[in-house]
């Protein structure tokens, strides 16, 4: 099926039939909706190649990450791709995934620029001052950052309150006359692993308390678990215990578990952000912050991402979600 026949069929020519159903202005109503309805009684479907080639535009989004430190550890940077994906589909757009480093000047986001494959793109794990950032924002190429980051002028982002997760949790330990409470985080240089880090900071000084027990590291199980016992060692070992990720927060239940610290009267309380990993092999309930299940957070990000590329303005898209704590 081709445009020829459509306009054979409708009496019209191949360029009013084509400007039509690539959305021109410069065709009447009436006779659009005349030629929606016959290519849609035929079946026809545009070759998106084709479309892109005269339009400069592609039916493509892309989500461009770092390569190192890997997001495919887990199970919830692949929930949400998944979910990004599907309400992708649905609208008919493809979603291309690219792992970019700074190391390599980020080639990969270079030619990605250069070969006009998508036209839009999703940027996760931000820095605090993020180099592709300024970049996209230079070349005015549309981008959602998945983060906020220090620009210049306003720009699309998605993002949680990641300040206000560790103080609710501190002050609900600070209520339970708990004061000394220990922050277990990683040592990356992202912009929302800054942020909790300081959300704990600022709510440890409000309360008046020292904030000696705040720790970073390699954001893994091993190091989770290593860390926890090294906290336990110390003459004063803490009374709570707040991990900055799935991975860190098991590694420290596998450490209290082990020292008979998990449960029980000499338990030390532990708040892990975004709970638990779903395989974990923790079968207590343990206290988490919580932020949205991971689908949600697919399913908002797509739909910001298909409103920037049809043309609404970044003042319209920033969205910041609020955590909420979860005890057992």
């Amino acid at each position: 099926m081709s445009l020829k026949d459509i306009a054979s069929a409708l009496g019209l020519s191949v360029t009013t039939i084509s400007r039509a159903l690539n959305g021109y202005d410069d065709v009447a109503e009436e006779t659009r909706l005349r030629i929606q309805q016959e290519a849609r009684r035929r079946g026809y479907r545009p070759n998106p190649v084709a479309r892109s080639l005269k339009t400069g535009k592609t039916n493509a989004l892309g989500l461009l990450f770092p390569s190192s430190p890997l997001p495919f550890n887990g199970t919830s940077f692949v929930d949400v791709i998944g979910a990004i994906a599907q309400v992708l589909a649905e609208r008919e757009v493809d979603l291309l995934i690219v792992a970019d480093t700074p190391e390599n000047d980020h080639r990969s986001l270079q030619r990605m620029l250069r070969s006009r494959y998508v036209s839009g793109l999703i940027v996760a794990h931000t820095a605090r001052h993020d180099s592709r950032l300024a970049k996209l924002q230079q070349l005015n190429f549309p981008f959602l950052a998945l983060g906020r980051s220090e620009l210049t002028d306003p720009y699309a982002w998605f993002d949680f309150d990641h300040h206000t997760g560790p103080r609710l949790a501190v002050d609900h330990y600070v209520a339970q006359g708990l004061h000394r409470i220990a922050w277990l985080g990683s040592h990356l240089d992202q912009a929302f692993v800054s942020q909790r880090r300081e959300g704990y900071l600022s709510a440890m000084q409000r309360h008046g308390f020292d904030s000696d027990l705040c720790w970073q590291t390699e954001p893994s199980r091993l190091e989770g678990y290593r860390a926890t016992r090294q906290l336990l060692a110390l003459p004063q070992p803490p009374q709570a215990l707040i991990a900055d990720s799935s991975s860190l927060g098991e590694g420290a239940a596998i450490a209290l578990r082990e020292m008979g610290r998990l449960s029980g009267p000499e338990r030390i309380e532990l708040m892990i952000y975004n709970g638990l990993p779903a395989d974990s092999v923790i079968d207590v309930p343990v206290a988490s912050i919580a932020q949205a299940t991971w689908p949600a957070i697919g399913q908002q990000v797509a739909e910001m991402a298909l409103r920037l590329m049809a043309g609404e303005p970044v003042s319209s898209l920033q969205v910041l979600w609020q955590p909420e704590l979860k005890t057992p």
